[in-house]
């Protein structure tokens, strides 16, 4: 499916309705997996259910020994539990002793070796729904500040097991959903019309800015690179913008996060910005004229959007004393760090959030604000908020296909760009008989009439 996208990517680029070079624009909306909302106690039942199924599908021997009527009442229909079921917690450890006792005794009869993905997705949510304790115990696992090993991240549980790929994210406190994300970019010249150049299908816990370098890299395959990248601040990840200047020529314009210290965010106290780094003598001056004694770095950090961070430290024996104590550290017994990128990725920082301040740069980036409408065409014109096929790479083909129909709707309300053809010359006998003023047909289909 990609090859139809740079097949028909390739036509428009050659009759001159999308070229390289100009300026395009980027934004994701979020797609929900053709799965229904659980439960965490739902989706342990229904997990055990569909590794029943998926055994009696294919090898129902296996299950002779183990299936009573106990369990054809508890897993012989799709469960609908609902959010506060009855006897909650006697469901939840009746659920995983199921899913114990049907592991064990696949387990025994070397059922394992040969297991399908509802048999593997039973395992895998069992071990994040469920921990045994100091004495072998099952025990259902709650959040770490409740006591015990916690809950997987987010990017690592499933939330279905017929969509292994299907993942729960949340942004803010409005939306939440169960599936993936897309993410559309388009062209967004004022002499032609809109055309999307790339469609990335995503798990909902992807972060936007790690899908940059990839859209930089299948644009530039198809020799569509733009020469300016509007995005939004979920893809203004500082190493990501150095990375598509540096390999690919593109400046990548959105808002950059500002400083995240709490001094900065409240505005009082001193902030990053009001420290002097000196990246030769590696050594930072604060307001107060102090310098720091230690200099550590760069380290990479945790998040892989963040920029890796140099720490400058000063000691308690320069913080103590100075009278401006409680507008830089929190408490009175502690000495301040200041954390910043290694000095390139500091320059560009510092010189993107210069420029995002000038009219001009405000004037260009006011353009972003149209991909939102092809992102509400997708949506709601062409139904891609709800996935029709289980699976990423499926809803990826639904996408793409989607995107190369709005592309041809789009393309087919241009004018004519030729003329009409002219009508055909008469032949030498249709000649004569004009020149004779002798009638004849302009068309077969008045000889009978």
């Amino acid at each position: 499916m990609p090859t139809a996208s740079s097949t028909s990517l390739a036509r428009l680029k050659e009759v001159g309705l999308v070229r390289e070079r100009t300026t395009q624009r980027t934004d994701s909306t979020h797609v929900l997996a053709a799965v229904r909302d659980l439960t965490r106690l739902e989706l342990i039942t229904e997990a055990v259910r569909a590794a029943l199924e998926e055994v009696a599908g294919t090898s129902p021997h296996l299950l002779d020994e183990l299936i009573d009527e106990d369990w054809g009442l508890r897993y012989g229909r799709p469960v609908r539990l609902g959010k506060n079921p009855t006897k909650p917690m006697t469901r939840i450890l009746a659920a995983g002793d199921d899913g114990v006792r049907l592991l064990e005794h696949l387990y025994r009869r070397g059922a394992h070796r040969t297991s399908g993905p509802r048999v593997q997705a039973l395992r895998q949510i069992m071990v994040q729904n469920y921990h045994r304790d100091a004495a072998g115990r099952l025990r259902w696992r709650t959040a770490e500040k409740e006591g015990g090993p916690g809950l997987p991240p987010s990017s690592r549980a499933l939330v279905s097991p017929y969509d292994t790929s299907a993942r729960y994210a949340r942004h803010g406190h409005i939306i939440s959903w169960r599936g993936f994300a897309a993410h559309l970019t388009e062209t967004c010249a004022s002499d032609r019309p809109n055309v999307i150049t790339d469609v990335a299908t995503t798990v909902a816990t992807t972060h936007d800015s790690q899908v940059l370098p990839g859209i930089h890299t299948r644009l530039s395959r198809r020799g569509l690179l733009p020469a300016e990248h509007l995005v939004d601040a979920g893809y203004t990840s500082l190493p990501h913008l150095e990375q598509a200047a540096r390999e690919h020529q593109v400046t990548v314009s959105g808002p950059l996060k500002s400083n995240p210290t709490h001094q900065h965010r409240r505005g009082e106290g001193f902030a990053r910005d009001d420290f002097h780094i000196d990246f030769d003598l590696r050594q930072v001056t604060c307001p107060q004229g102090q310098v720091s004694a230690g200099w550590h770095g760069p380290c990479p950090t945790s998040s892989p959007t963040a920029a890796p961070l140099i720490v400058a430290r000063f000691t308690k024996s320069q913080c103590r004393p100075c009278p401006a104590r409680t507008q830089c550290t929190t408490t009175a017994d502690s000495a301040r760090t200041v954390g910043f990128p290694p000095r390139e990725l500091r320059d560009l920082q510092l010189r993107v959030r210069a420029e995002q301040q000038t009219p001009e740069w405000k004037a260009r980036y006011a353009v972003r604000s149209g991909v939102e409408g092809t992102v509400n065409e997708f949506a709601h014109g062409h139904g891609m908020r709800r996935c029709r096929y289980r699976g990423q790479s499926k809803a990826h083909v639904q996408h793409v296909l989607t995107a190369i129909a709005i592309n041809i709707e789009r393309l087919s309300g241009l004018p004519p760009t030729e003329k009409a053809p002219p009508s055909r010359r008469p032949t030498a006998f249709q000649s004569y008989l004009d020149r004779c003023g002798i009638s004849r047909p302009k068309s077969w289909r008045t000889l009978g009439t």
